[in-house]
């Protein structure tokens, strides 16, 4: 498996992903970009470390860091586009507490594309660093990127009327920028989970709907207009309604994405190939055009840039919206979310309900071998799409099997027109997949 994975280099802290790694890390950013650098890292335990051990690569190497603290990552790559900097953010985004990742930033403000990792991994691997003499190592700056990145997002919004949200930081690094968005946009704001902790003593970084019981429940008990939760780096955001019903993530993008092809009255909308088909039906239907693209971020982000496209995002939480950022970001996701409300005059639940019902299953299964997995995928499913694993699509519903780019997992999605064929699908993935892995 290589270094770089969908989202840039994961592992255990301090087993997989050590402080020489980190070093070496920002060695190797300093040596493809000279210059300064910003960096900024979440409330992970091993954050601190990790980014001071990336701080001194980036020094050593005769570049100067720019250390902006805690901060999510959207903030730090909207402060890289503002300067027009690269960046490195130590992050494990939505992985379970004892992970954590760095991930490189351009200076557009999106993540690293994939051969920018590639070329990365080769100087990780070579060793070829630069290295500055004794009298030219880099200077240690610091600056703050959250009050630009807030300001941003809520100038372009505007409200004729008072909204009430609960807004679950999940003790990760949106403590510092959503709350603050919902109460410059004058919402009445009720926060859960609004510490700094990096223990996620609550709840995992991850917000998938078991874990959001609290917000549920506190979204009915408070009479909220929505609620809403992030990961770890807050570059991700899901919703529930204001009925405390969980909004399923692909739900949440189809809906966005029919908004901007509405609104640009067609265009191209940037997906991939995981995605719920009720994205496909609704871009179709309002006049768009869909582009499917292997899964992980940087990977819609490019082919966002390359076809012009008007919007994109993952079933997983993570929109991104070009105008403002090539890259996920969770706090402009909830001043959308507000404004589409606020345009339409419909509650969230009545524009969800609009949104085609597909049923869709997911899981995983341990898989440490992702080449081979990949080879007995093709011989398995000759005929599927092999973009990123093998997705084979059925008149009522697909199938995707595929090795993840951030843990050593396999991942299975099944959706169907209903839920029983969802589950028939499902179920013959994961046959397929134990009888592959064993």
């Amino acid at each position: 498996m290589s270094l770089f994975g969908t989202n840039g280099v994961r592992g255990t802290a301090n087993e997989e992903l050590t402080a020489e790694m980190a070093l070496d890390l920002g060695r190797v950013i300093a040596t493809l970009k000279p210059g300064k650098i910003a960096v900024a890292c979440d409330t992970r335990i091993s954050s601190q470390m990790l980014k001071s051990a990336v701080v001194a690569g980036i020094m050593s190497a005769g570049s100067d860091a720019v250390d902006l603290g805690i901060a999510p990552t959207p903030a730090l790559q909207f402060y890289c586009k503002r300067n027009r900097i690269p960046g490195v953010v130590v992050t494990a985004s939505h992985n379970p507490r004892e992970y954590n990742g760095i991930k490189f930033v351009q200076e557009n403000g999106a993540e690293f594309f994939r051969e920018m990792d590639e070329e990365s991994e080769r100087i990780y691997l070579s060793k070829k660093f630069r290295v500055a003499k004794w009298n030219e190592i880099g200077k240690l700056l610091s600056d703050e990127c959250v009050e630009g990145y807030v300001n941003a997002i809520v100038e372009g919004v505007s409200l004729d009327r008072k909204y009430r949200v609960v807004v679950d930081c999940g003790n990760g690094a949106s403590c510092f920028t959503s709350p603050e968005i919902l109460r410059r946009l004058d919402c009445e704001v009720y926060s859960i989970n609004s510490h700094p902790d990096g223990r996620f003593p609550v709840r995992n970084p991850e917000p998938v709907e078991k874990e959001l019981g609290l917000l549920k429940k506190a979204v009915v008990d408070f009479k909220a207009d929505f609620g809403v939760a992030h990961d770890g780096d807050a570059d991700r955001a899901v919703f529930v309604d204001e009925k405390g019903n969980f909004v399923p993530e692909d739900a949440m993008l189809a809906l966005m994405a029919k908004y901007y092809v509405e609104k640009n009255k067609g265009g191209i909308v940037v997906t991939p190939v995981s995605s719920s088909r009720c994205v496909e039906d609704v871009v179709r239907e309002a006049g768009g055009e869909i582009v499917y693209t292997a899964v992980g971020s940087p990977v819609v982000a490019k082919v966002m840039l390359e076809k012009k496209a008007v919007f994109g995002g993952e079933g997983n939480g993570g929109l991104i919206f070009p105008e403002h950022l090539l890259a996920r970001d969770g706090g402009m996701s909830i001043a959308k979310v507000l404004q589409l409300i606020e345009e339409t005059g419909k509650k969230l639940s009545e524009l969800v309900a609009e949104i085609p019902r597909y049923y869709t299953i997911k899981g995983k299964v341990e898989c440490r071998n992702r080449e081979k997995l990949l080879s007995a995928l093709k011989k398995e499913f000759p005929e599927a799409n092999h973009i990123d694993g093998a997705r084979i699509d059925f008149e009522d519903g697909w199938l995707l099997i595929r090795p993840s780019g951030t843990e050593p997992i396999a991942r299975i999605y099944a959706e169907g027109k209903t839920r029983q064929r969802a589950e028939e699908l499902y179920n013959e993935g994961l046959r397929i997949l134990k009888r592959i892995l064993e």
